[in-house]
């Protein structure tokens, strides 16, 4: 036997037994790549890089978009076409002013009572008003037609008290009955 000492035999990578490239050199291609195009592009390497402007619209900034709150009278005013009621709240404006409206004088003896498919009704506090009221009407339906538009109001209706009706029960007396006792 002789004393021979062994030396270990140093294995090679398999990598380098396979006849394939290293992990750094395969980092290093990488990176030889990377900064190719960096070059193509315009960029050198190393120096600061400049961000470039958003193309996009950008979803924060100070200036309304379709994204931002809808304020309450434009959200009402939306609403109100897409039901088809300018003309109802026309006349209800118009019911709200209506002392400034004919007037004093006659808003005094008569309030707008319904409105409804054109037809306006007004509730008179006697006959006799309710008389001077449909001597009016053409006068109103202009200022109505100005005031609202067209074929807003089309009719305008005037109706007396509505008072106590006696015509049943059986103390009834045959006649005409009262007639305006309420004004």
């Amino acid at each position: 036997m002789s004393d021979e000492v062994r030396v270990p035999r140093v294995e090679r990578p398999v990598a380098e037994r396979l006849g394939r490239t290293t992990a750094a050199e395969v980092a290093r291609a990488a990176l030889n790549r990377a900064r190719a195009g960096a070059e193509a592009r315009g960029l050198r390497p190393g120096a600061p890089v400049r961000r470039r402007r958003q193309t996009e619209v950008q979803l924060s900034s100070a200036a309304r978009d379709g994204r931002d709150p809808a304020l309450v009278g434009d959200a009402v005013d939306r609403l109100v076409a897409q039901l088809g009621w300018r003309a109802e709240l026309s006349v209800g404006g118009l019911i709200g002013r209506w002392r400034e409206f004919v007037g004093p004088d006659i808003a005094e003896h008569c309030t707008p009572e319904t409105f409804e498919e054109g037809l306006l009704v007004v509730r008179t506090d006697s006959t006799s008003w309710a008389k001077q009221v449909q001597f009016l009407a053409p006068q109103l339906l202009a200022r109505l037609e100005q005031e609202l538009g067209p074929d807003v109001v089309r009719e305008v209706r005037a109706v007396g008290p509505g008072g106590r009706q006696w015509g049943k029960g059986p103390r009834r007396v045959p006649g005409r009955g009262p007639r305006d006792t309420y004004g």
